[in-house]
């Protein structure tokens, strides 16, 4: 191979600097926080860059459009949510897999709020920017998660139910404390959701799950 195109395979393989991976990190917490805030047509790369400190042009050099940006962000939100979803799979015993699968759901409301509110404002408005990854990313791993219900329920260690709307109901149940959160804490007459208050709805979400398929 000529000497010229060795160097071109090796950076076209060569990783990102460990600068850029971090500058591109915390652009897509900004972005993260601003899109949970304002949605995708409220907000702005202007209005990103101004929260960052750096120019449009800069932030341009990292992500060159919004819906690129924007994209991202969603990325990676799924890419922890599907991360946290899967232990289900993995579990030999249904109950216990079922208490680990409602508090890493809950642990996400919690520590990744505005994320899950990015993700719901784009589910809302019909998912028009990331359709594809919800049919390509979430549905198989829906799937597998329903089959592993269907196989305890024909071995006869649980009810048998229809688990995907089983699983609707938890993502809605333990997703609405992170997208529903301020409201909660307004009508709890506090500042902000507090751990307790987590621990409370994990005990009230894990009886109704496990009474549907203990019955």
């Amino acid at each position: 191979m000529p000497l010229t195109n060795r160097k071109k395979t090796a950076s076209a393989v060569r990783p990102p600097r460990q600068a850029r991976v971090r500058k591109e990190a915390q652009i897509r917490a900004e972005a993260e926080r601003q899109f949970a805030q304002y949605g995708f047509e409220g907000s702005s790369l202007e209005m990103i860059a101004a929260g960052l400190g750096l120019s449009r042009h800069n932030l341009l050099y990292y992500y060159p459009n919004k819906e690129g940006l924007y994209r991202a962000v969603l990325d990676d939100v799924l890419a922890e949510w599907l991360q946290r979803m899967e232990g289900l799979v993995a579990g030999t015993d249904p109950e216990a897999a079922v208490r680990d699968y409602v508090a890493a759901k809950l642990r996400f409301s919690r520590e990744r709020v505005a994320g899950s509110q990015v993700f719901a404002r784009e589910v809302m408005a019909g998912a028009p920017r990331f359709r594809d990854a919800i049919e390509s990313r979430v549905l198989p791993a829906l799937n597998a998660d329903v089959q592993t219900f269907e196989r305890w329920a024909k071995e006869g260690r649980i009810a048998s139910l229809d688990f995907r709307h089983l699983m609707f109901s938890i993502w809605a149940s333990t997703q609405a404390y992170a997208d529903l959160g301020a409201q909660f804490a307004i009508l709890l007459g506090k500042p902000a959701l507090e751990a307790e208050d987590f621990e409370a709805a994990e005990a009230v979400i894990l009886k109704q799950v496990l009474s549907a398929l203990y019955r």
